[in-house]
């Protein structure tokens, strides 16, 4: 399996716990898939609706398909002279979307408000996600890099009524060039009785 990419971007929170005593807390988020961690920048804004607005990729191996289950936000507020404090965290379930993904070969969910879960597993604020999968690099790189709209590989269908159609148009218009009852019984009921020949030669 190809290894894919998936994309977190990290939009703002609003209502979430303030632990400085004093002064206006800024925050950073740890954001956890897998084996994999990244740290955002230091938000903007004020303490009511801190900022971030930035993206993170994470890669995809065979084996994160089945081990990545969801992503981990955890909101940290920074502390002077020493590390930040926990403010709260909030999961992103991707088992779904993931496979999704893999099915349609991109997937994507807008910027969404996950609520945030304190250490006594209550809930105070949220924090605003959005997500984007691709089944492979190079969907990835086409769509980011060239800037092109993703567009789905179609799938090959079996339509038992749509071969029937074919096979009906066929026959319409062989009946026609002999039966001209037979053309106008068909143009009564709908069937398009042209040159199966010339249809294939509109399509060239």
């Amino acid at each position: 399996m190809n290894t894919g990419i998936l994309e977190v971007l990290l939009v703002n929170a609003k209502g979430i716990k303030h632990t400085n005593l004093v002064g206006i807390p800024s925050y950073y988020v740890i954001i956890e898939c897998g084996c994999q961690c990244q740290r955002s920048k230091v938000s903007k804004g004020k303490h009511k609706k801190p900022w971030w607005n930035e993206k993170f990729i994470f890669d995809f191996s065979s084996l994160d398909y089945k081990n990545s289950t969801y992503v981990n936000c955890t909101i940290m507020d920074t502390k002077p002279y020493r590390h930040g404090g926990f403010v709260g965290e909030a999961k992103v379930y991707i088992g779904g979307l993931i496979t999704e993904g893999i099915k349609e070969g991109h997937i994507e969910i807008k910027p969404t408000p996950y609520n945030v879960v304190l250490e006594d597993h209550t809930y105070q604020g949220q924090i605003k996600i959005g997500l984007k999968f691709f089944a492979n690099k190079e969907n990835y790189e086409y769509v980011n890099v060239m800037g092109k709209e993703f567009i789905a590989p179609k799938k090959e269908t079996n339509s038992i009524f749509g071969s029937f159609m074919k096979l009906w148009r066929t026959i319409s218009w062989w009946k026609g060039q002999f039966d001209p009852d037979w053309g106008n019984l068909a143009d009564s009921i709908g069937v398009v009785t042209n040159n199966p020949a010339e249809d294939d030669n509109n399509l060239q």
